[in-house]
């Protein structure tokens, strides 16, 4: 089931990137959704090694 609080992130990416997405993911066992949320998950865990944590929520001051 969904979480309804969940955030919505449409994008748009070229066929050889979108095939090649689905290749990885289905090889790695997960959804293509599923693999694009591993990826930002360690994208993000790289970049807080890198340069501390990224505290949630933002204080008025820090929100984007």
């Amino acid at each position: 089931m969904r979480n309804k609080s969940n955030k919505h992130l449409g994008i748009e990416i070229d066929p050889e990137l979108h095939y090649k997405l689905h290749y990885i993911s289905k090889y790695e066992g997960r959804s293509a959704n599923g693999e694009i949320l591993y990826l930002i998950r360690q994208a993000i865990r790289d970049f807080e090694r890198r340069e501390g944590e990224i505290v949630y929520p933002p204080t008025d001051e820090e929100k984007l």
